[in-house]
């Protein structure tokens, strides 16, 4: 297929991981390789920048602060929750859209994010193919979550679930110093699917695990969680749980507290409290002291605790995007294709946005035990070598040191 000449522009969005931005470096660094591609522009705050026409010159940045953003968390361009509308009904953001791409004469446009972000990257593209205007759209996975549909895992996922297994292991050795009772409740993030959550079970291979794992998969039924936690505390003195802020009732309503405060672009309840509600709960109904601990925003900014192999199993998924763009490929999504028999052994593949936009993937009913309170063994097996290595990050004063973009707004050509 003949190459198609223009600029690229690259966007993140939802929310953040410590290795998102080890994507964006694999589609910067490769698209300024790329012959084709002209300039190599970065949206501010997503597709926000696009609509407000705010782009970095990604090509004025020291090449040196780019090789760190690999090892640099959180989404270095600015991320947003802006929910596109449906083009049928409204297409007033995507004329917009189409203008800045030919104001900048965009041929190439990456989009790095999760469920959410997909379903805006499948509506630019199919909007695109509708007006007749040639523009190779890639989806970049990323989300700590672990739930778009299409691929074995995604970036992201990994290092926030060491971090939470190493986390939690290192709070149970806390709360295991004294020879008085304790219940420790952890909340971990997870709307719908309790991949990160069921993560937490990975520190049961230090001796150090919780006793208890609670996922949304499972409808949850708090007197049988009071029993739960009650007859471990009684036998042993100690209990730890963990569980994920989205777990529901029968009849659908979470039991966070906090559900209705709030919610974000797309309409999804901002939950938490949870943790020092249970807390308060097992407090009342066992005379326990009881800690609530909240991981919160440490899950997905940890990049201390991040994965080598996510690190760079995410460069790896930006650098492919652009490859397949280049090669003429549009409307995709990179995937990662794994095998774990024999050694674990990950490929990069392509799946259709259609499949991806707005599916969620659950963990599976089988890898969580029949009380649903806990994990068995074949999500051990399939988490475990995803979290291996260190990233061994480099460092100023003993201390992190990330990458400083000059962040220079673009200029009409």
């Amino acid at each position: 297929m003949e190459k198609l000449t223009g600029a690229c522009i690259i966007g993140q969005s939802g929310g953040p991981t410590s290795v998102i931005n080890a994507s964006a470096q694999g589609v910067i660094q490769t698209a300024l390789k790329a012959d084709c591609i002209t300039r190599v522009l970065g949206a501010a705050h997503g597709i926000k920048g696009v609509l407000d026409d705010k782009l970095y010159d990604m090509g004025q940045e020291d090449p040196a602060e780019l090789d760190l953003l690999k090892y640099t968390p959180s989404s270095a361009l600015g991320s947003c929750r802006y929910k596109l509308a449906d083009p049928d009904k409204d297409d007033t953001d995507y004329k917009r859209i189409l203008e800045i791409f030919q104001k900048y004469n965009v041929r190439y446009f990456f989009y790095n994010g999760g469920n959410d972000s997909m379903d805006t990257c499948n509506k630019i593209s199919k909007y695109m193919q509708k007006v007749g205007y040639e523009c190779r759209i890639m989806g970049v996975p990323k989300t700590i979550d672990n739930d778009l549909n299409g691929t074995d895992h995604c970036p992201g996922f990994a290092s926030a679930a060491k971090y939470i297994a190493t986390s939690c292991a290192e709070v149970w050795q806390d709360a295991h110093v004294y020879d008085t009772g304790m219940v420790t409740v952890v909340e971990i993030m997870g709307r719908h699917a309790g991949w990160l959550a069921g993560s937490a079970a990975l520190a049961s291979l230090t001796g150090c695990g919780p006793d208890l794992v609670y996922l949304p998969e499972t409808d949850f039924d708090m007197e049988q969680f009071v029993n739960d936690v009650t007859a471990i505390y009684n036998k042993t003195g100690k209990c730890m749980v963990a569980v994920s802020e989205g777990i529901h009732y029968a009849d659908g309503r979470f039991v966070s507290e906090a559900e209705t405060s709030a919610t974000d672009g797309f309409g999804h309840a901002q939950l938490g409290g949870l943790a020092v509600k249970l807390a308060d709960i097992i407090k009342q109904k066992t005379g326990a002291k009881v800690r609530g601990i909240e991981l919160s925003l440490l899950q997905r900014c940890a990049s201390h605790c991040a994965s080598k192999t996510d690190v760079e199993e995410a460069w790896q998924a930006g650098a492919a995007a652009v490859e397949a763009a280049v090669s003429g490929i549009t409307d995709k999504m990179v995937a990662f294709k794994c095998t774990r028999e024999g050694g674990y052994k990950c490929e990069t593949s392509l799946e259709p946005l259609d499949i991806v936009a707005n599916f969620e993937k659950k963990v599976p009913r089988e890898w969580i035990n029949a009380a649903g309170n806990g994990i068995e063994q074949p999500f051990i097996d399939y988490v475990l070598p995803l979290i291996q290595g260190e990233a061994n990050a480099p460092k100023e004063n003993s201390l992190p040191r990330f990458a400083h973009l000059k962040k220079v707004l673009t200029t009409e050509m």
